[in-house]
């Protein structure tokens, strides 16, 4: 009996910056993978009328020269939606592509996307937790991927078609076998807390080792050297608060304001979408995003006594 063919679109944006409700797609790369070999690929710049944020062409390196002559979003985007059609979309941190060209469609037609979503990242990080990044550079690095160009649509939809089955292949067997772990997920739950406990003894258990070995070193107690050769040694920092009003002026004159103020993003998000802040300020924020992304996460709420 044949193989059923199976279509996926792999594909990438570049963008005239970050915010999806106001910026627009300036570069659509898309690769047709049928059962995970690639079959045909498609391209093309737009032109957005609209300018491209400095911060944006740092990173892609388009210009607004580069697109003066390509076509306009209402002429690309039927070509890029007959490439797309009715598969799923499959893309790196595939909430910022998808919101992108879900727009661009809202502008021209006035309808949404409704093609299924895949996301490489989330797929990555289930299958990698412990690496320190899962950006598209570390998964093609992960698969021996060569990504030359990066940051430009092609190049990067290219490297993520070429890397992208590896990384299904090793999904699609982990969720192969989750699923056969669902008949015990009472019992699992109940493992789960389980060691979350133990985690959470242990952790207290090594504070009170911690408390001894720095009452040791206190009381003028000598380094501590393990058979395995680890050696146990007491270090004492000071540090100090700062007004960050009176330092401010200091950090930006000296270029160190990025690197010593880290932002709570959560916070500003509240901020934005709150009553508090007027809509003038509300669109500055908007206009200083850098990112989208999506979490998914899983949360054990303790029962109230």
């Amino acid at each position: 009996m044949p193989r059923k063919k199976e279509i996926e679109i792999v594909l990438d944006t570049e963008t005239t910056g970050l915010d999806y409700t106001r910026e627009r797609i300036i570069e659509f790369a898309g690769v047709r993978l049928e059962n995970g070999k690639i079959k045909e690929e498609f391209q093309t710049l737009i032109n957005p009328h609209h300018h491209i944020r400095k911060s944006s062409m740092a990173v892609h390196g388009i210009t607004q020269e580069m697109v003066e002559d390509a076509p306009t979003e209402e002429e690309a985007l039927p070509k890029i939606l007959e490439f797309i059609g009715d598969y799923p979309i499959v893309a790196h941190n595939a909430i910022f592509d998808y919101s992108f060209l879900n727009e661009a469609k809202k502008r021209v037609y006035g309808e949404e996307l409704t093609n299924p979503r895949i996301d490489t990242q989330i797929m990555f990080k289930e299958i990698a937790p412990d690496l320190e990044s899962h950006g598209l550079e570390a998964l093609t690095n992960r698969f021996n991927v060569d990504l030359t160009n990066h940051h430009r649509a092609m190049a990067d939809a290219m490297g993520l078609a070429l890397a992208y089955p590896k990384l299904k292949k090793l999904y699609l067997q982990r969720l192969d076998w989750q699923r056969k772990q669902l008949d015990n997920v009472d019992y699992l739950f109940d493992r789960y807390l389980r060691i979350q406990q133990s985690i959470q003894t242990m952790q207290a258990e090594l504070q009170d080792l911690k408390s001894i070995f720095k009452l040791h070193f206190e009381l003028g107690g000598e380094p501590l050297e393990a058979e395995t050769g680890e050696i146990m040694v007491y270090q004492s920092k000071q540090s100090f608060g700062y007004d960050f009003a009176e330092v401010k002026d200091v950090l930006e004159s000296v270029g160190a304001l990025e690197k010593a103020v880290k932002l709570n993003n959560g916070f500003i998000d509240r901020l934005c979408n709150g009553l508090s802040l007027s809509e003038e300020y509300k669109q500055i924020i908007r206009d200083a995003r850098q990112e989208l992304s999506e979490t998914r996460n899983i949360q054990v709420i303790k029962p109230v006594k």
